[in-house]
């Protein structure tokens, strides 16, 4: 059987007893400009793999200056894709990973984040 006590919190019927929690109300702007952004980060992330998927000597000359260390040529060569938005380049001998970035009201908000292997 289950008893209410005053002050206590029900987890099905939390309505019926008012006060005992109270919410602020939402302000959906914020999420509505990360949505939207995050949908220009996937844009441009699929113009990334399109290019990846499409010229295997692009993809040796970006492997090349990775192996290299060449994080210059690695950038130059994912920024030639066509991709506006600020990009994190990460490689190591397994592969490479894409951090996309976007700001909202000077927020760091939205990040998308691609793991490709490449041995």
């Amino acid at each position: 059987m289950y008893y209410y006590h005053p002050g206590s919190y029900h987890p099905i019927y939390p309505r019926y007893y008012p006060g005992i929690r109270q919410q602020t109300p939402v302000d959906s702007n914020i999420l509505y400009q990360s949505a939207n952004v995050s949908k220009k980060l996937m844009k441009e992330a699929s113009i990334v793999l399109d290019r990846l998927a499409q010229s295997k000597e692009f993809d040796s000359k970006l492997m090349y200056a990775a192996q290299i260390s060449d994080i210059n040529e690695v950038k130059r060569l994912i920024h030639s894709t066509g991709v506006t938005s600020d990009v994190d380049v990460y490689y190591n001998p397994d592969g490479l990973r894409l951090e996309f970035k976007s700001n909202v009201e000077a927020l760091d908000c939205c990040k998308l984040t691609i793991t490709l292997r490449w041995r």
